[in-house]
C-alpha cells in the first residue's frame, strides 16, 4: 500500500475554522487527521502541500519513519506549525493502519484500558452548573474571563473566585470543578489566583501561563498549592521536557493536534507515567480530533479527564456521518477499525472558509494581552 495523495479541507463552522486532513491510498483506504491551529489555516496548508512530496509513494503503514522523516528530513525545524500539520498528518495514518488490520486505533496503541472516557465541558453559572450536572456531566470548567473585553488582573481574578464559589456551592463536593486561565495571567497574578481558590478545591488550574518560558512555572509551583495543568501550546516532547522532569504540572494537556499526533503523544503519556503525571488532553477542535484523543485516553494508564470541545453536540454531522459514540458526559469506546468516524468529501464543498483572527483581549490602558 502506497499513499497517492494528501488533502486539505479548511471548513468554517460556528464561530471559527477547522481543518481536516485526508491522506489516501492506492488500496482505497483513507486516513482523517485535523490541523491544531486555529485561524492559521493557510499556513498550514502551505506545510502540508510540502510535505505532501515526502509522503507520495511511501507505505503509510510505517508510521513511526514518516513521523521523523517529517520532523528531520530538512536541515532547520519546521516550528509550531509544521507541527500541526505534521499532526494531523500522522493521525490520519494511525487512521489507516486501523482500518487496514481491521482493529481500532486504541488496540494498535497497546489495548484497551477502560470502557468509557470522562469529559469536561464549560459551565460559568450556576444555573448552566446545575443542568451539566443534570445531564450526567461530572466535571465542569471555568474561565478566567475579560468584561467587554478588558482583561483587568484584579477584576478578572475576583470575578474567578466569586464565580467559583457560586458554582462550588450550587453542585456541592462531588463534582470537579476547573478552572482555565487560558494564559491570560503573569506569574504574580496566577498566584493570587491560585491561593484564593484552594478553599473550593479545584480538580485543577488550567494554562496559568504562557509557553513560551517555562522556567517560570517554578515560581507558580512554589507557592500555588491547586494541581496545575499545562501543555495546550507545547509542540513535541522536548517543550513538555522541563515540567516533566521538574514534575511543575499534574496533568500534562497534550493537543494531538499540534504535538506530533497520536505517535509524539503516546510517548509523552509513557514519559508522564514514571513521574505519576496524568493526562487531560486538550481538544478544542471537531470530530477527528475527537476521535484521536478518545483513543490515546483508552489505551494509557494514566489517563485523568478530557477537555469535551464539541463532544456532546450535533456538529458537523454532514460532513462526518459517523462520530465517536457519547453518552452523559462520556465518550465510549468505539467498536470499528481506525479512528472509528467516516467522512464526507462531498459535503466539505459547502463549507465556507474565512481568513481572520481569533479574539483579542485588551488591558484598560489599550495595550494587548492574551486572549
Amino acid at each position: 500500500m502506497k499513499i497517492t495523495d494528501v488533502k486539505c479541507f479548511p471548513v468554517f463552522h460556528g464561530s471559527r475554522n477547522y481543518m481536516f486532513v485526508k491522506v489516501e491510498t492506492d488500496e482505497g483506504l483513507y486516513g482523517m487527521g485535523e490541523f491544531g491551529l486555529t485561524w492559521k489555516e493557510q499556513a498550514g496548508i502551505g506545510a502540508i502541500e510540502q510535505m505532501k512530496t515526502d509522503l507520495i509513494g511511501q507505505d503509510p503503514l510505517n508510521i513511526e519513519y514518516l513521523w521523523q522523516l517529517l520532523l528531520r528530513g530538512d536541515f532547520f525545524p519546521g516550528g509550531r506549525i509544521n507541527m500541526a500539520a505534521q499532526s494531523a498528518i500522522d493521525v490520519a495514518l494511525w487512521d489507516i493502519k486501523g482500518k487496514a488490520l481491521g482493529q481500532p486505533v486504541y488496540m494498535l496503541l497497546g489495548g484497551k484500558l477502560r470502557d468509557r472516557v470522562a469529559c469536561y465541558t464549560g459551565a460559568g453559572t450556576p444555573e448552566r452548573a446545575r443542568e451539566k450536572v443534570e445531564e450526567g456531566w461530572r466535571y465542569l470548567r471555568m474561565s478566567v474571563k475579560a468584561r467587554d473585553g478588558i482583561l483587568e488582573p484584579a477584576a478578572a481574578i475576583r470575578d474567578s473566585v466569586e464565580a467559583f464559589a457560586a458554582v462550588r456551592e450550587a453542585v456541592g463536593p462531588e463534582i470537579e470543578l476547573i478552572m482555565d486561565v487560558h494564559t491570560r495571567l503573569d506569574t504574580p497574578d496566577a498566584i493570587r489566583l491560585g491561593r484564593r481558590l484552594e478553599p473550593y478545591d479545584p480538580f485543577f488550574i488550567e494554562d496559568p501561563l504562557r509557553c513560551e518560558n517555562p522556567q517560570s512555572y517554578r515560581t507558580v509551583r512554589r507557592h500555588v498549592p491547586c494541581p496545575l495543568a499545562v501543555g495546550e501550546h507545547f509542540a513535541t516532547k522536548w517543550e513538555f521536557r522541563q515540567l516533566i522532569e521538574e514534575e511543575l504540572l499534574d496533568y500534562a494537556r497534550v493537543d494531538l493536534g499540534i504535538v506530533g499526533g497520536l505517535t509524539e503523544a503516546r510517548k509523552i503519556a509513557n514519559w508522564c507515567e514514571t513521574h505519576y503525571i496524568k493526562i487531560a488532553p486538550h481538544n478544542p477542535l471537531g470530530p477527528v480530533s475527537a476521535a484521536a484523543c478518545l483513543h490515546l485516553d483508552i489505551a494509557v494508564d494514566n489517563f485523568a479527564v478530557q477537555e469535551g470541545g464539541l463532544i456532546g453536540r450535533t456538529v458537523m454531522e454532514d460532513l462526518f456521518p459517523v462520530q465517536v459514540p457519547y453518552q452523559a458526559g462520556y465518550m465510549l469506546a468505539p467498536e470499528g477499525p481506525g479512528l472509528g468516524i467516516e467522512f464526507d468529501e462531498e459535503a466539505a464543498a459547502a463549507y465556507s472558509f474565512k481568513p481572520g483572527h481569533g479574539p483579542r483581549y485588551h488591558r484598560a490602558d489599550g495595550s494587548l494581552t492574551n486572549w
